[in-house]
């Protein structure tokens, strides 16, 4: 053990994701103290099934009595809860705090709310602990062999926290450990939130990429694997290109491609929603992602979708062109599309950073992500270098790199989703990528009309082209309304 028969670590939590994270860290050197809390007639024996199984002659140290597994622990205690997010979190903790002692350091691992988080951080720290919220992404893969870790929190607590959470992240190709500190409060976890809502969008785009190559172009499972495998090898070189092709390609114990038996209902749970509600909140539009999500809620209303299929029976056209140039075309919708989900994620990331005071770094929010978590592309570098830049770029896409990119990739990209509208084939998160491109790069939109409306029924004023920015004026539209104004902060609420 570590000093004086006690442990580096505690581990409670030996679900899949906790086991794998207490046998990674046994194989880095570090000493572990798990346990497991214990329901009759459900969850009996898995600390000693563990510890009798995959953990067998490790130092790897098993507990069933939360108090003697507190014990085992080296001062300052450090434990990482890896539980169901929600009550679960705040039950433990408190079970855990008549145990700790001043000092001691509670990392939650799962994918707790960052608001949860924001108040934990405090209430630990009134009782003189700390407390480290910790998004980890990598799945089951990553938490045994390296996953990106994304600690916040408790600042004083990394320190003692950081030898091990780098020792078991993963590693991008430059050697650099994907787990820095983020910052105070629940940062951890808002960062670990915008990485999934960007898995999400990521994945909506493949599965377009996908579905025009299938439908418009007719090409098999093998060809579609081999035009993944093929950008898999460039710019789009990614975690979920990579698998996407490994899925077209598996066949089942039948022979059969198991693709095709797969219902087209797709799950969730929620960290997508909530980054499109904290981006709401926050006034920032996250388009791209928010289609995702509600696609995957269409999606799982199959029954609804057969019927109205059978009776809104679209008129499909006919589309030709050369196969080369449809996969160039699909290439510039999907690479430009994720792009532009990257800078929408990005720019909530400043904006929560700037509203709540937690100056994140996003050149390190970038470099986190390269190894390890399931968005890893290979662009990811690209964005570091464009936020570390001397004229940091005011928006992801401004940054002269991507600027120069989008503008390549634009022609086949709406050409692409232009001809997906013709077939009658649904693009949907191409379509709003494409569309969130055209309204950033609009200097004029209709939204003064909208102002004007809101100014007509509700007396919520407007600013005018001809006065300085901050001046509010209310029209009396109809000759009968008298000089009364509503409230014009962007924040109330009000239609």
């Amino acid at each position: 053990m570590a000093n004086q028969n006690k442990t580096h670590i505690g581990l409670i939590g030996l679900a899949v994701m906790g086991e794998n994270l207490a046998l990674n860290m046994e194989s880095k050197g570090w000493n572990v103290s798990v346990y497991n809390r214990t329901v009759p007639g459900v969850e009996e024996g898995v600390v000693e099934r563990f510890i009798n199984g995959r953990a067998k002659g490790k130092n790897l140290h098993g507990f069933t009595d939360l108090k003697a597994f507190v014990e085992s622990i080296a001062a300052p205690r450090k434990i990482m809860m890896m539980v169901r997010a929600g009550s679960p979190v705040d039950e433990l903790m408190e079970q855990l705090f008549p145990l700790l002692s001043p000092g001691d350091i509670l990392i939650d691992g799962g994918n707790s709310n960052y608001e949860d988080t924001n108040r934990r951080v405090v209430l630990a720290e009134s009782k003189g602990f700390l407390f480290v919220g910790s998004g980890v992404s990598g799945g089951e893969e990553g938490a045994l062999n390296g996953a990106s870790i994304m600690p916040g929190g408790s600042v004083k607590a990394w320190p003692e926290v950081k030898p091990i959470l780098q020792s078991i992240a993963a590693k991008a190709p430059d050697g650099t450990p994907c787990c820095e500190w983020v910052g105070p409060a629940g940062s951890g976890h808002f960062v670990k939130m915008i990485h999934n809502g960007i898995e999400y969008g990521d994945m909506q785009l493949i599965a377009e990429a996908y579905w025009v190559m299938k439908n418009l172009m007719n090409l098999s499972n093998d060809e579609m694997a081999n035009v993944f495998d093929g950008w898999n090898e460039g710019k789009l070189r990614s975690y979920l290109i990579e698998i996407t092709t490994n899925i077209l390609r598996h066949k089942d114990k039948s022979g059969d491609y198991l693709i095709d038996k797969i219902l087209d209902a797709a799950g969730q749970k929620g960290t997508g929603k909530w980054s499109v509600i904290n981006a709401m909140e926050l006034g920032m539009p996250l388009g791209l992602i928010a289609t995702a999500v509600f696609e995957r809620s269409l999606s799982a209303q199959k029954g609804l979708r057969v019927s109205a299929a059978s009776q809104l029976i679209p008129q499909h056209a006919s589309v030709t062109l050369d196969k080369n140039e449809w996969i160039d075309r699909i290439f510039s919708a999907l690479y430009a599309s994720k792009l532009v989900s990257y800078a929408q994620g990005f720019a909530v990331l400043q904006r929560a950073s700037d509203t709540f005071g937690w100056q994140l770094n996003l050149a390190s929010v970038a470099r986190l992500w390269r190894g390890g978590c399931i968005i890893r592309s290979v662009f990811l570098n690209d964005i570091a270098d464009a936020f570390e830049a001397a004229d940091k770029p005011e928006h992801l896409l401004l940054a002269p790199y991507f600027c120069k990119e989008m503008q390549t990739l634009l022609p086949g990209w709406k050409a692409l989703v232009a001809q997906a509208m013709t077939a009658e084939l649904p693009v949907p998160a191409f379509s709003s990528a494409l569309n969130y491109f055209y309204s950033l790069a609009s200097s004029d939109l209709p939204a003064n009309l909208v102002q004007a409306q809101r100014d007509y029924f509700g007396a919520h004023t407007f600013e005018r082209k001809d006065t300085a920015r901050g001046q509010f004026f209310h029209e009396n539209w109809t000759g009968h309304g008298g000089d009364t104004q509503s409230a014009h902060t962007m924040c109330e609420n009000s239609y």
